[in-house]
């Protein structure tokens, strides 16, 4: 076996990993090595919220900062333990795509060392009796702040999404990058009518708060205001996972975070005080748990305010 290949067992599964000393993140050294033990780390945590769900991995062979790509197919080279999900193609008369799904540890590692920093996934699972892609689980609001702005003033707009759905039942974290995402569960929904439901809260929001808020695409009218992308309540649409590492200048992560910690960013204004590294998130789980733990465990319908 080649010196830059390391064979190792990951709770039963036998794994060879490779090119652990390249490094991912050249501005702060951060290598291969501390990707796969950072998700060594993590997985017991981060599964329960992508377990059972087709995972689009995006992969930097060359680092953060060299090509990219989105990766939907399972790779044909899939070791045969690895868990697949076939997703109908919305094309007509083309073949299903065939997802890898991140089900456990060693599944979570294979794909890290492949590369895959991200880790993208829809708002529905897969489970007995449902079709495929299933009912949504969640509703997200995914908020990108425009020039001018950053996360404090996506916390700002947390807390009117906040006022008009139960604050107890949403649930906030980073995006890892620049923005905020908003999740809240429901059930006995179908796409259409989470999307019109996501839709007419965004626009409400806007209409409050015009000089603030958008809820259209058009890029030309995001100076100074957040973006509520409510577009992303669609089965064909992925947010990335909680706790996924994020191809910054450094190892930045989509991390959960509190009300509180929310409420003190948009009194501030200090975007720095939501922005987490693998270091801190470790650090956070051991001190907080997950703070999303709830969304996934509970099995309460999502409360609304009219």
């Amino acid at each position: 076996m080649s010196p830059e290949r390391v064979l190792t067992e990951i709770d039963g599964r036998e794994l060879s990993l490779s090119n652990l000393d390249k490094v991912l993140y050249p501005e702060t050294g951060f290598t291969k090595s501390q990707v796969l033990d950072y998700y060594a780390r993590i997985a017991d945590v981060m599964l329960p919220h992508i377990r059972n769900r087709p995972t689009t991995f995006r992969r930097y062979p060359d680092g953060v900062e060299g090509m990219s790509f989105y990766e939907k197919h399972a790779p044909e080279h899939q070791p045969d333990w690895i868990t697949t999900i076939e997703v109908p193609s919305k094309r007509g008369g083309h073949d299903p795509i065939k997802y890898t799904a991140v089900c456990d540890r060693p599944t979570m590692l294979w794909a890290a060392n492949l590369a895959a920093i991200e880790f993208h996934v829809p708002l529905w699972h897969v489970a007995k009796g449902k079709p495929i892609p299933a009912p949504p689980d969640y509703m997200v609001f995914d908020l990108d702040p425009g020039p001018g702005t950053s996360i404090a003033e996506c916390c700002r707009v947390a807390q009117w999404l906040a006022e008009r759905l139960d604050r107890e039942s949403l649930f906030a974290k980073t995006s890892g990058s620049k923005g905020l995402q908003l999740y809240t569960r429901v059930q006995r929904t179908t796409w259409d009518q989470l999307g019109e439901r996501a839709h007419e809260i965004a626009k409400a929001i806007e209409r409050d708060h015009p000089d603030d808020v958008v809820s259209t695409m058009r890029k030309n009218l995001r100076d100074g205001k957040v973006f509520i992308d409510w577009s992303q309540n669609s089965s064909s649409k992925t947010t990335v996972a909680a706790y996924s590492l994020r191809a910054r200048p450094e190892p930045t992560v989509s991390t959960p975070v509190s009300w509180p910690e929310v409420d003190q960013c948009a009194k501030t204004g200090k975007p720095e005080a939501l922005r987490f590294e693998t270091k801190d998130v470790l650090k956070r789980i051991q001190k907080y748990g997950d703070l999303m733990a709830p969304l996934v465990a509970t099995k309460s319908r999502a409360k609304s305010k009219s």
